[in-house]
């Protein structure tokens, strides 16, 4: 059963990098994405004094370069105190910064323009895939991840993955809604994301072990 599960995400990990993929061959081109062509309408609509967007606003700080450096730096230091080892620490604080420096890379060499400026927002430069979206499915997943080491009772697990879950989902969404990202920007960001934190985790397991051997 869980080879089947894993079977199935590899494959629509690979049809969503492909599609990835042709969005890329078409924003080098300087073509619109469908996607983006479908759902432009929606937020530009949405007006700035709005409380939907107000709370999109404030969601959205929680991505932000000036809340997620003291946050890794804060969280580090409390799993170092409760692994009481640098591993954790290190694929935590070094696997979130190299997620950065991948989003930078990828940015320059696709070289998107935004929709709309937003220095406040942290929403300058380019815009595919989003930082915001990237960065928080790396922090928050790989912090998901080793919290639940500490946990034992499935339901509590479960739990805690969803709250991430969600959070990371309200994050990247709302660089959408306040409109300094492309819908596709979005996603690119979460898949990029979580395959750099498939990577931490495998390399996280493979440390681990060769250290206890």
């Amino acid at each position: 059963m869980r080879s089947k599960k894993i079977h199935l995400l590899l494959v629509l990990l690979a049809v969503v990098t492909l599609m990835i993929g042709l969005w890329i061959m078409r924003i080098l081109n300087g073509t619109l994405p469908y996607l983006d062509q479908w759902t432009r309408g929606p937020v530009e609509g949405i007006a700035v004094d709005s409380p939907f967007y107000t709370v999109f606003r404030w969601i959205t700080e929680l991505g932000s370069s000036h809340f997620t450096i003291p946050f890794v730096i804060l969280m580090a230091i409390i799993l170092y105190w409760k692994f009481r080892t640098l591993l954790p620490v290190l694929i935590f604080a070094g696997g979130t910064w190299g997620g950065h420096l991948i989003n930078v890379y990828i940015k320059h060499v696709v070289g998107r323009e935004r929709p709309s400026i937003l220095v406040s927002a942290n929403a300058e430069g380019y815009s595919f895939p989003s930082g915001h979206a990237m960065i928080s499915m790396v922090c928050y997943g790989l912090l998901a991840y080793f919290i639940v080491q500490l946990v034992k009772n499935p339901k509590t697990k479960r739990v805690i993955h969803t709250a991430f879950a969600v959070l990371i989902l309200l994050i990247g969404t709302s660089r959408y809604v306040i409109n300094v990202h492309y819908l596709t920007d979005v996603v690119a960001g979460f898949v990029f994301g979580y395959l750099w934190v498939l990577c931490m985790i495998f390399l996280y397991e493979f440390l681990r072990k060769k250290a206890q051997s």
